[in-house]
């Protein structure tokens, strides 16, 4: 029996153990996995294979049974008025009921993607770098505590990770949006340009609108083709998966990738319980897995051990992960793990037409969108709350008569459609939310999910700084769009629940004091240095740009150190 032990657990040790593989955790397994390291990949939910496991991608609207729509009993399985993605096209990324039961101190929405490739099946794909105004935002308006990297550390990552990803945008020379590796980028339409000429004159180039930085292969480059990925088709069917691979995923483009290598084992069904942790050798030497389909716990070991299982899981994971040594949770002897926990602010929004360019429409479709970079408070303090927003942009012309008849007619009427007489113009903010202590996680002292792990309660809420920034948004671009000349202008609040814009972040930040926070500069646990957090779970504050390119670099940069440190036998 010793000696089939010894056996098994010869046979579940690796270099390196990667939990999670989203969008940071399918960067992590490529980047060890391309430096020799043996590597498993965790992942909770079921395997999705990139083209193969799409059932839905190539569908047309009358190939769906209900036409999108989901059936009563079926709606039934999934959470009452918390069922992202519950469309027929999408159900397969859908998150059944009772799966993992958390509990809402107050009310929160979270959510995940369980199944291999996790969030970058599902994500909006907008890319845009941090600047110093980002990292240095803590330090200089007091709060949370400043980050321990700057610009300069992250920006060499960047550049790798887009040229990889392939990423589309314009060069703008904004000190606030960082430029980088682009794609042909996708142009703005004639309403959208209108309203970025208006803006440049009235608020003498302060405030600016730009083409959304997306991570879809406009122009392939030879490393996409290498990776078997194509030029986007502007299909617009992204969230159905793209066999394409027009746009990126861990399941086109990482995870592919770290297999050609021979060196990454994936397994799915596997839900990570906690991280094993040897007080003799004072770091951590493995994982302990529930196997989600025969409820057995595994374990696997490995010399380093990267944390990318979404930001709250992430939480979940550490805090699970107790011992004589960390009673609290791995690393937390600051007391902070779980703790301002952040998201961001995309309350406002608002609406319009407009009766210009009625000589125009749009022609074919855009994956991307406008964007408004943030131009609130950005080199001193002009409001009364702190920071400030971004904001989408998008406008389109439809067509009221694009189905009228039947054969010559209904294809004289798709070729010839007649116009709507005005063109509609929409925005949504997208806020940055301040991090507070007493915005949190914990685990439920009784209460346990179908895996024996005890439930995570989420305490968060929206602050006066949020609805105060919600309340600019409206007045600013109300302003804006009377200045464009647009009408029937709508703006509104949606006052939805924390969290329901999925960017959460925070609980597991970086910082330079141990006694403040929880990772180091290369991402790695102040007081268990072989493990590394660089999924949202990292972030010390939480900008206003859609955060996964900023995890993609993060991952890549602490993959690039923790190999350093183990050929240098510090790990």
């Amino acid at each position: 029996m010793a000696n089939l032990a010894i056996d098994i657990k010869k046979q579940n040790t690796y270099d390196a153990i990667v939990i999670g593989s989203g969008i940071s955790g399918g960067w992590a397994a490529k980047e060890l996995c391309e430096k020799g390291l043996k590597t498993i990949v965790l992942e909770r939910g079921h395997d999705i294979k990139h083209i193969t496991d799409y059932p839905t991608a190539m569908k047309n609207p009358w190939d769906f049974e209900h036409r999108g729509q989901v059936p009563l009993d079926v709606r039934s399985q999934y959470p009452k008025g918390r069922a992202a993605f519950l469309r027929e096209e999408t159900l397969p990324f859908a998150l059944k009921d009772g799966i993992q039961p958390f509990v809402e101190e107050k009310p929160f929405t979270w959510t995940r993607g369980y199944h291999v490739g996790g969030k970058s099946l599902m994500w909006a794909r907008q890319t845009q770098r941090w600047s110093d105004l980002d990292f240095e935002g803590p330090k200089r308006d007091g709060f949370a505590v400043d980050w321990p990297i700057r610009y300069a550390d992250i920006a060499p990552w960047y550049s790798h990770v887009e040229k990889f990803a392939g990423i589309s945008g314009n060069k703008d020379g904004l000190q606030e949006l960082p430029d980088g590796e682009f794609l042909t980028p996708i142009e703005l339409n004639c309403v959208e340009q209108h309203l970025k000429q208006v803006l440049a004159k009235e608020y003498n180039n302060k405030r600016h609108v730009v083409q959304g930085r997306c991570a879809h292969v406009t122009d392939p480059q030879p490393i996409h083709l290498k990776q078997g990925r194509a030029k986007c088709q502007h299909r617009n069917l992204c969230n159905r998966g793209c066999p394409y691979g027009g746009y990126f995923s861990s399941n086109a483009s990482t995870l592919p990738w770290a297999a050609k290598t021979g060196k990454m084992t994936l397994r799915p069904f596997s839900t990570v319980h906690s991280i094993i942790f040897d007080e003799k050798l004072n770091k951590a030497t493995g994982v302990r897995v529930v196997d989600t389909n025969t409820k057995e716990m595994i374990e696997y070991y490995a010399r380093i051990i990267f944390v990318n299982g979404s930001a709250l899981n992430s939480n979940l994971i550490l805090l699970n992960s107790i011992s004589n040594r960390f009673p609290n949770g791995l690393g937390n002897d600051s007391g902070f793990l779980g703790k301002f926990i952040s998201w961001h602010n995309y309350r406002g929004k608002i609406s319009a037409e407009y009766d210009g360019f009625l000589d125009k429409m749009t022609d074919g479709k855009n994956p991307s969108n406008g964007y408004v970079p943030r131009f609130r408070n950005l080199h001193s303090q002009e409001t009364d709350f702190l920071r400030g927003y971004a904001a989408g942009i998008g406008a389109g012309r439809g067509s009221w008569s694009s189905r009228e008849g039947i054969g010559e007619d209904l294809k004289n009427s798709l070729l010839h459609p007649k116009l709507n007489n005005q063109w509609n113009v929409s925005s949504w903010m997208m806020g940055e939310c301040v991090p507070i202590e007493k915005n949190h996680v914990r685990l439920h002292e009784n209460l346990k999910d179908p895996y024996g792990i005890p439930q995570l309660v989420t305490s968060a809420e929206w602050t006066d700084n949020d609805v105060k920034m919600v309340q600019d948004y409206i007045e600013q671009f109300t302003e804006m769009f009377t200045k464009a000349g647009f009408k029937n202008i709508k703006a509104s609040d949606s006052k939805s629940n924390p969290g329901a814009d999925i960017h959460e972040m925070g609980g597991v930040r970086m910082g330079n004091d141990p006694k403040t926070s929880l990772l180091n500069k290369w991402n790695a646990l102040h007081l268990c240095k072989n493990v590394f957090v660089t999924d949202g779970a990292c972030m010390t504050s939480t900008g206003t740009q859609n955060p996964s390119l900023t995890y993609m670099a993060l991952t890549a940069r602490a993959a690039n150190y923790a190999v350093g440190e183990m050929k240098k036998k510090n790990l």
